[in-house]
Parts: structure tokens; C-alpha cells; sequence
């Protein structure tokens, strides 16, 4: 198992992306617990990229409640079509703000947060069971690079659910 990620600053983010998905490959594959592998991806990816907030929502009880993450305190539950979370998993489609506070019902967890991208995840009956979401600090922090790398994140944790 991956005990220490590593990934290098001074190259591109798609170089980056390019360096840690191998390692996340790792962690999802050396260990069957799926809040483990949560855990530890929610870890790798906001240490590695430097994200402010990332974390997992799961669906339950037809509400979005909180998973592992890093980051600071978060909200707990989130209603099915509500803020972009919500959102994510009411279109199953991922949704990426360039500015939050400009999104309809945006969910303001911290005021801190300036753009998101909420990646929903689907079991086999592709039902969505859970999102991935993550915050920056800085408005349309998140582009096409971040979209196309963390859909291979997705499929690593769908192919483990």
C-alpha cells in the first residue's frame, strides 16, 4: 500500500493528475474498506492538488450526509437537488462552479469556499450513491483537466463499490 503520495508542484495540473492516479490506483486496490479508501483518497487529493475542501457525501435516507473529508467542519446533510451537491446528484451529472455565490441555493458550508466541482458516483443499477465534492478558495479554480482526471477518480471507486 501507498503509504506517502507523492507529486511534484512545479508541473502542470494535468501533470500532476498524471503522477497521483496511479497512487490513488493503489490505495483503492491494497485495502476493501470503503471508508478507508475514502479517507485516504480524500487525503491524497487535497494534500497533493491543494484543494481547500474535499470530501464524500453518501446517499442516505434521501439525503446527501457526510463521509470522509479534508477540510474544514462541513455542513451534514444536504437535501436531494440542493445547492450543488444536491444538484450533482438530482441531474447525475457533474457540476462545476466557477463562482458559488453566484450558483441559485448554493450551500454556503464555508464562507471561504469561491468555486466547486461535485462529481457524482454511481453503483452498478447507476444510481447515484454518493458524490465527491470539492472547494477551492479561489473563483473558477476547476476546468476540463480537473473534470476529465477526477472522472478517472470516480471510476476507481465505482469499480470498488
Amino acid at each position: 500500500m501507498v503509504e506517502l503520495i507523492n507529486t511534484t508542484d512545479s508541473v502542470t495540473k494535468e501533470k500532476k493528475y498524471q503522477e497521483l492516479l496511479p497512487q490513488l490506483k493503489e490505495i483503492i486496490e491494497g485495502e476493501s474498506d470503503l471508508v478507508a479508501n475514502l479517507a485516504n483518497l480524500s487525503s491524497a487529493l487535497h494534500l497533493s492538488m491543494h484543494f481547500f475542501w474535499v470530501g464524500f457525501y453518501s446517499v442516505k435516507n434521501n439525503q446527501l450526509v457526510l463521509g470522509p473529508f479534508q477540510g474544514s467542519v462541513a455542513c451534514t446533510r444536504i437535501d436531494f437537488g440542493k445547492g450543488v451537491c444536491g444538484k450533482a446528484w438530482e441531474t447525475k451529472q457533474i457540476q462545476m462552479v466557477d463562482d458559488v455565490d453566484a450558483f441559485p441555493g448554493h450551500i454556503a458550508c464555508s464562507s471561504l469556499s469561491r468555486s466547486e466541482i461535485v462529481l457524482p458516483i454511481f453503483n452498478s443499477m447507476k444510481e447515484v450513491v454518493m458524490v465527491l465534492d470539492i472547494d477551492s478558495d479561489k473563483v473558477a479554480d476547476f476546468d476540463e483537466t480537473d473534470k476529465k482526471y477526477l472522472q478517472q477518480v470516480i471510476a476507481l471507486i465505482e469499480r470498488a463499490i
